[in-house]
């Protein structure tokens, strides 16, 4: 009797579990309608003490402070511009590492770079966008390969002569190649690209890996007039198979922005996925890239070009080996750190820059343009996020000056001589080598290391460039914000409950100036950090754009304070060139801010970003200068300040 009983009681039990495991579907309400219709089996659960558990768990509140909560945001790194020898000029260049060691190398693993040197990151990438040129996508390889139809044209039979029995300098000449409108048209049959196509986009699937490491499926369309470089790099949200519905645009089918507007318009209603453009350092573009007037291509500027470009190209790719295009000293006379980096000489073809173009290059400029053009047209074109990548073409993702690769691998990978030979250039000028920037990355603020999680990021704007370091950036913008919550431990909580991030507006709710919280962290693997600085930019009341770098933040005040200018003078560099060392003397592992603009005007539509900079540490050229044991020209530069540029965030007036 006794072994009847326990077994009953030990039937019901397993009975009540299995009926509470198949009610959770339904929440708690299952398990309360079998309590009310069995009297006996409601007192079982209520001995057993599920249902006390289960009540306990739906309580309000709970006990842990995250579980009502959305997930946290993370900083993810990445480059979403980098190419493979599936890009012509790569393959010309003599880059023999495919999609997957790309893939493979961003994801820490070491790899053999094309000149035979072992290659790895200190740290591997959270994401990466391949985005190899879609004109002639794979063609080089076909090519190879004795690709009949490629073969039949003289020209290109002359190629293959050349790049695969001749002269590495023969080889690099056809570089020059590849931006001009004549190539060889079986050079974008469809075939080809499709299958290439078809590849690259399978080998993105094949590395992904949801949570560790993110392959964003993109391309870039090499848009250009003349020498005029106005590439966009394309990213998509979706996997293979939907990116796979619609061959991607080439520019020798037609170069102008807007028809690629187009293109993923009608990508994005035939497929139902997501995309979105990033526009290419504008640096190269002789004063195309940021128009206000005459468009790239003819026509006037008008609200319906305004509308699509800030609907397609949320974010734009401010620093990267090109150079660094965040400001321009010829336009930014006060700021004395607006002369980094910079790539001013001309165009792809060799075609001299003048002053005039300059103004349409840069970010800080097209931000304040952007609110003029707003006022006229209605939308401003320029509402952009800011990121950095590569453009590597050597398959390898490196942005550390110490452990940089170079632009591509013909000449610029790793060796002695590398700062003195041409990295690009033609016509009436030459890029010399030591010009290349050892820049940069991507940061994004997401919820999960996704794609659905890293395109969001990057479409709303919540994103950060830096040149190369991978410092910690917090940006927030609010009314009431105090010095407690900048010192709280969950600060961005409350940044996101009481304000906007980078990325957003700011709308009026407060004839007061907004206050904003800064905070920044280094890199654990870079220097330490010198200052913060916030940079505004303004439309006053007769439509004139303006702007103010306010330094807010600096370490080791015990040696240097803000002058009657608001300047704060240079922390003592500790770098020794010829050694390529420097210490952790001075900086700061951390800066924050509380912050609220001194000339603030409730009228004005304004825009505020962020930028970190590092103390001086050694530039690329120092590192190599020690590795190889060569002397440089006096001219090339040794030291660097690695530095941030944050997203604005732009305030909008009620009226």
């Amino acid at each position: 009797m006794k072994f009847k009983n326990t077994l009953m009681l030990a039937l019901v039990a397993i009975a009540f579990y299995g009926g509470w495991l198949f009610n959770q579907q339904s929440g708690v309400s299952g398990i309360t309608e079998a309590r009310d219709t069995n009297p006996t089996l409601q007192a079982k659960a209520e001995k057993t003490g599920y249902v006390a558990a289960v009540q306990i768990r739906n309580q309000d509140p709970h006990y842990s402070p995250v579980a009502d909560q959305p997930l946290q945001k993370q900083v993810f790194w990445g480059d979403t511009h980098l190419h493979s020898n599936f890009s012509m000029d790569a393959f010309i260049f003599g880059n023999t590492l495919g999609p997957d060691d790309a893939y493979r190398f961003a994801k820490g693993e070491k790899v053999m770079a094309t000149k035979g040197q072992p290659a790895q990151l200190r740290e591997p990438l959270d994401f990466l966008v391949l985005a190899d040129h879609t004109d002639a996508v794979g063609a080089m390889i076909a090519l190879k390969a004795g690709n009949e139809k490629l073969l039949a044209n003289p020209t290109l039979q002359a190629w293959s002569e050349i790049l695969f029995a001749g002269e590495v300098d023969d080889a690099r000449q056809l570089d020059a190649t590849q931006t001009r409108s004549d190539t060889p048209r079986e050079l974008e049959d469809k075939t080809i690209r499709g299958n290439a196509w078809n590849y690259l986009t399978a080998t993105a699937d094949a590395h992904y890996e949801p949570g560790t490491f993110t392959p964003l499926i993109g391309f870039e369309f090499t848009a250009q007039k003349g020498g005029q470089n106005l590439h966009r790099v394309v990213i998509y949200r979706d996997d293979a198979e939907t990116a796979q519905s619609l061959l991607p645009l080439s520019p020798k089918e037609n170069s102008d922005p807007r028809v690629l507007w187009d293109f993923l318009q009608q990508y994005e209603e035939t497929s139902g996925g997501k995309v979105l453009a990033i526009a290419h350092n504008g640096n190269i573009s002789n004063g195309l890239m940021f128009p206000t007037a005459e468009l790239e291509f003819g026509d006037q500027m008008d609200s319906d070009y305004a509308a699509r470009r800030a609907r397609w190209e949320p974010v734009y790719e401010v620093t990267q080996i090109k150079g660094d295009g965040e400001a321009h000293p010829l336009l930014s006379p006060d700021d004395r750190f607006a002369d980094y980096e910079s790539w001013d000489l001309g165009d792809f073809a060799g075609v001299p820059k003048t002053d005039q173009m300059i103004p349409f290059e840069y970010a800080r400029e097209a931000l304040k343009n952007g609110l003029a053009l707003e006022s006229s047209q209605g939308t401003n074109p320029y509402k952009f996020g800011m990121i950095g990548s590569t453009d590597s073409h050597t398959s390898l993702a490196t942005a550390a000056e110490d452990n940089f690769y170079g632009k591509h691998s013909a000449g610029m990978e790793p060796q002695a001589d590398r700062w003195k030979d041409a990295v690009g250039g033609r016509g009436k000028f030459t890029v010399p080598g030591f010009m290349m920037a050892a820049s940069g990355y991507a940061a994004v603020w997401a919820t999960e290391n996704t794609r659905e999680g890293i395109w969001d990021a990057i479409q709303r704007k919540e994103v950060y460039a830096t040149t190369g370091s991978r410092m910690t950036v917090r940006f927030f913008g609010g009314w009431d914000f105090t010095e407690d919550d900048l010192q709280a431990s969950n600060m961005s909580d409350i940044g996101y409950s009481k304000g906007v991030p980078m990325g957003a507006t700011l709308l009026q709710s407060s004839t007061g100036a907004p206050v904003f919280m800064l905070q920044t962290a280094k890199d654990p693997n870079g220097a330490n950090l010198d200052r913060l600085q916030v940079i505004k930019g303004w439309e006053d009341s007769d439509g004139a754009v303006h702007e103010k770098v306010f330094n807010v933040a600096w370490s080791n005040p015990e040696l240097r304070s803000m002058d009657a200018s608001g300047d704060i003078a240079d922390i003592p560099s500790t770098v020794d060139e010829a050694k390529a060392t420097y210490s952790h003397k001075y900086g700061a592992a951390e800066l924050t801010a509380l912050w609220q603009d001194p000339e603030f005007s409730a009228e004005q539509k304004a825009f505020y970003y962020v930028r970190a900079l590092e103390v001086p540490s050694p530039r690329w050229t120092a590192y190599d200068a020690a590795k190889f044991d060569v002397e440089m020209a006096p001219y090339v530069k040794k030291t660097t300040q690695d530095r941030a540029y944050s997203s604005p965030i732009w305030y909008e007036p009620s009226n």
